[in-house]
C-alpha cells in the first residue's frame, strides 16, 4: 500500500491574503483613474486622482501640513470617545443596578442614535462659541460622543447581562447586592462585549469629529482642510485626507484590539 510523502500545504496567513486584497484595490483603482475616469464633464476634469497623484501630494504637503489638521481632529474625538463611552458604560451599570431605569436609558441612547447628526450638529454650531485657533471643536465633540454612545450602551447591555446565573445566585445567597454582583461578576462576564463596543467606537467618535468640523467655526482640523481642498478643487488632497483619515481610523482600532486581547485574552480563545 502506497502512502502520500507530499508535505502538508500550509494555511495562507490572513494578512496575507489582506495584502493582496489592497494591492488588488489599488490597482483597480489606478487603472480606473488613469483610463475612463481621468476625463468627466464638459470640462474633462478628473475627479478621482491616480495613486502616485494623491502620494505626490501627501509628500509635498508633508508632516508640517498634516499634523496640525489631524492633532485638532485627534483632539476632539479623544475627548468625545472618553465622554461617549464614559456616560455608556455609567448608564448601562446604572440599569443593572436600578432595573427600573432600563426602559428611561434605552430611550435616550435610541434617540441619539435615530436623530440626524447633520440636524444635531446644525443646532450646537449655533449655540456653542467659536473655539480658539488650534484648539478642540466642542460641536466635534458631542458629535462623537453621540456618535460611540449608542452602541456603547447595548453592547455594554449585553456582556452584563450574559453574566453565569449561578455566579449571581453564589453571591445572592452570602448577602450580596446588585451592586456586588456587578463587581464580582458581572464586569468580568462582560469585559469581552464592553472591549468589543469600545473598539468599534474608535472610527465611530473619528467620523463624528471630522463631520462636526464641517459645520464651520474651526480654524484647523481634518474637515476643514477637505473643505478647503474641495473648494480648491484639489481632488489628490481630498484623496489623501480620506486616506490618511481611515488609516488614523484603523490603527486606533488595532490598539483598542490589542488591549482588547490583552485584558481578556479567554475572549479569543486563549
Amino acid at each position: 500500500m502506497s502512502t502520500d510523502a507530499r508535505p502538508a500545504r500550509r494555511p495562507v496567513p490572513a494578512w496575507a491574503w489582506g495584502v493582496v486584497g489592497v494591492a488588488g484595490i489599488v490597482a483597480l483603482w489606478w487603472v480606473l483613474a488613469a483610463t475612463v475616469l481621468s476625463c468627466l464633464g464638459p470640462n474633462c476634469a478628473q475627479p478621482i486622482p491616480t495613486p502616485a497623484q494623491v502620494l505626490a501630494e501627501t509628500v509635498q504637503r508633508g508632516w508640517s501640513f498634516f499634523a496640525p489638521q489631524f492633532g485638532v481632529t485627534l483632539a476632539e474625538a479623544g475627548l468625545g470617545y472618553l465622554w461617549g463611552n464614559g456616560l455608556a458604560l455609567v448608564f448601562a451599570a446604572l440599569v443593572l443596578v436600578v432595573p427600573q431605569v432600563e426602559g428611561l436609558v434605552m430611550q435616550l441612547a435610541t434617540i441619539t442614535y435615530c436623530l440626524p447628526i447633520v440636524a444635531i450638529g446644525m443646532v450646537l454650531i449655533v449655540m456653542l462659541p467659536i473655539p480658539q485657533a488650534g484648539r478642540p471643536s466642542l460641536t466635534s465633540v458631542i458629535l462623537a460622543a453621540l456618535s460611540v454612545f449608542f452602541t456603547t450602551v447595548v453592547g455594554s447591555l449585553l456582556g452584563l447581562k450574559a453574566a453565569d446565573r449561578s455566579a449571581l445566585d453564589v453571591v445572592t445567597v452570602y448577602g450580596g447586592s446588585r451592586f456586588t454582583q456587578l463587581r464580582k461578576v458581572r464586569l468580568i462576564a462582560a469585559l469581552p462585549a464592553i472591549l468589543n463596543a469600545l473598539q468599534i467606537a474608535v472610527p465611530a467618535a473619528f467620523l463624528g469629529a471630522v463631520l462636526g468640523e464641517f459645520f464651520g467655526k474651526v480654524q484647523a482640523g481634518v474637515g476643514r482642510a477637505m473643505m478647503i481642498a474641495q473648494v480648491d478643487f484639489n481632488p489628490p488632497l481630498v484623496w489623501a485626507l480620506a486616506i490618511l483619515s481611515g488609516l488614523v481610523a484603523l490603527v486606533g482600532y488595532w490598539i483598542v484590539g490589542l488591549v482588547a486581547r490583552a485584558a481578556a485574552p479567554w475572549s479569543k480563545g486563549a
